[in-house]
């Protein structure tokens, strides 16, 4: 338990009124923005402050009450001006009698809707910023996206977004507070990994008897860098590795087709296997013995290799936005320049000749990396430290 909590913890037995925290977003569907917003809302709590979360639902709704914050639900997730309109309205009215103190948006839309309303009741208003945000043209997009720069703090998830945020939105840097995300260190555990969960996985994915496993996670979308791997592949042209891209197409059958065409054009059936989502990603860590993430724009954060680094997986990224901020070169991965199948087929053949005595002191440098620097009780209580920035806890306790 940090300071903060153990002195709100303080004030909520001795009856002092505690602050109400309202964070809003259009969903609670699976996803990083999705996880952050559980993952702060059940420390709320646990500081003894009252969390309410604002989405149109979803199936994290159910492990969000669990934590024992309040689910609100609101048809945020539109962006049709009319629903955006009413949802001024709604969400004054939630503010107003829940005595919200601050209002934490994450996403646009409902952004739009939630600066209108904590301006119209004088409620401090802070946003976290996800991702660069496509600008679209003439800057039109550009303008609607600027919501998200709005906020009397505005969270960065990685220094990269930081400077974005700064460069494009002209930002000034005192009001931007840089807290990467945070991933859960208990659930991502090698040793809580059981061998049936790895017997049931390498079944499903038809893995030969002692075959080396590379796996590139992600959604087939081609900025992810599927097509860099499989060229890097094919210049490292060894047959005695897999090579697993997990991921779903979410409908884009064409680039799911073009990488089939690319994997036979370099004769690479027996290497490279596409699979859908995994429902056990840690297992498909542990079963790794190499994870790539090899996107060819930057990554604003880079989940997968902070989590590939958690299990104690080598990894090999590319060497631009979040991603560099979270891999140590030659301790717990290596960096090469996005797009370049040659500098990742190097990489890769460095990885996978690696002395055992060589590979577990990288398997612990990368847990141990993870552990100080991108936790998510570390995420939690720095996020809850900026609210305590803009709202007085000792003076909200007092005039409650």
């Amino acid at each position: 338990m940090n300071a903060l909590q153990s002195t709100t913890k303080e004030d909520a037995r001795a009856g002092r009124r505690q602050p109400v925290i309202l964070q809003v977003l259009p969903a609670l569907s699976t996803g990083g923005v999705e996880r952050g917003t559980v993952d702060v809302a059940a420390a709320i709590v646990q500081a003894g402050w009252t969390s309410l979360v604002a989405s149109s639902g979803g199936p994290m709704v159910r492990e969000l009450e669990r934590a024992g914050a309040r689910h609100i639900e609101l048809p945020l997730h539109s962006k049709n001006p009319l629903v955006m309109l009413r949802n001024v309205r709604r969400l004054t009215e939630v503010i107003r009698e829940h005595g919200v103190d601050l209002v934490h948006a994450r996403s646009r839309a409902p952004a739009w809707s939630a600066m209108a309303a904590a301006n119209k009741t004088g409620t401090r208003f802070i946003t976290t910023f996800h991702g660069t945000y496509n600008l679209g043209l003439w800057g039109l997009k550009q303008k609607y996206n600027a919501v998200m720069a709005q906020g009397e703090r505005v969270i960065a998830i990685s220094n990269f977004i930081a400077e974005h945020l700064h460069s494009v939105y002209n930002v000034d840097p005192a009001r931007i507070r840089v807290i990467h995300r945070g991933v859960d260190v208990g659930r991502l555990d090698p040793s809580r990994i059981s061998a049936e969960r790895i017997i049931q996985l390498v079944r499903q994915w038809r893995l030969p008897e002692g075959a080396r496993v590379i796996m590139l996670p992600g959604r087939l979308t081609r900025w992810k860098g599927q097509a860099v791997l499989i060229d890097a592949l094919a210049l490292l042209g060894r047959k005695d590795i897999r090579c697993m891209l997990v991921g779903s197409d979410q409908g884009r059958s064409k680039y799911r087709q073009e990488l089939i065409d690319r994997i036979h054009a370099r004769d690479l059936m027996e290497v490279v296997h596409l699979t859908d989502q995994c429902n056990d990603m840690p297992a498909a860590y542990k079963l790794s013995d190499l994870v790539v993430s090899a996107s060819t724009d930057p990554e604003a954060f880079g989940r997968v290799v902070v989590e590939a680094q958690a299990m104690g997986r080598p990894v090999i990224a590319s060497a631009h936005g979040g991603a560099a901020e979270t891999v140590v070169p030659g301790e717990t991965g290596w960096l090469v320049p996005p797009g370049d199948p040659r500098a990742l087929a190097e990489a890769l053949e460095i990885a996978l000749s690696l002395p055992e005595p060589h590979r577990a002191w990288m398997s612990e440098n990368a847990m141990a990396h993870v552990r100080t620097h991108f936790s998510r009780e570390d995420m939690c209580a720095h996020t809850l430290g900026v609210y305590a920035e803009l709202i007085d806890v000792q003076t909200a306790a007092e005039t409650g």
